[in-house]
């Protein structure tokens, strides 16, 4: 079983980025094959700041990382994405989240009260909402294992 994971990465640093995809993983990874934006780019641990467009790189051109993205929601069959805390819009997230709604995969959001990211499209694209992180990975480490028995 695949998982992908989304999370808002503009604006943060590489610690802030790969700690969060780290952490996450390690959470999921006995019960899950897992996916993100991040997999296969630790050549960008140069970046100071993560921003939204404009890299060099070849794996980080503005085409390669929307379909690359793409490509891993397609080939998952659940997205995870995390918006607690966000101080501003994820676009990225926005259209991972939509293109696993369209696709139908199982979508699970975390997403406290009064976010920025609440809004109509955002509820109803996704499956299942939790306000919490912890709740939402308790979920999916408890959906993780009855799939395995």
């Amino acid at each position: 079983m695949k998982i992908y994971l989304a999370h808002p990465i503009n604006g943060l640093t590489y610690d802030e980025v790969f700690s969060y995809y780290n952490s996450t993983k390690d959470k999921l990874k006995k019960y899950f094959t897992i996916m993100s934006p991040m997999t296969g780019k630790e050549e960008l641990r140069v970046e100071t700041e993560y921003k939204a467009y404009g890299y060099e790189s070849p794996i980080a051109s503005n085409h390669a990382i929307i379909e690359r993205d793409r490509w891993m929601v397609e080939n998952s069959d659940i997205i995870f994405v995390d918006l607690i805390n966000s101080d501003h819009v994820s676009i990225g997230c926005m259209m991972e989240l939509a293109w696993a709604h369209q696709l139908g995969k199982h979508t699970v959001i975390a997403l406290q009260k009064e976010n920025i990211h609440e809004h109509a499209f955002v509820l109803e694209a996704a499956d299942i909402r939790y306000e919490t992180y912890e709740d939402a990975i308790e979920y999916l480490i408890n959906l993780g294992n009855s799939i395995k028995e």
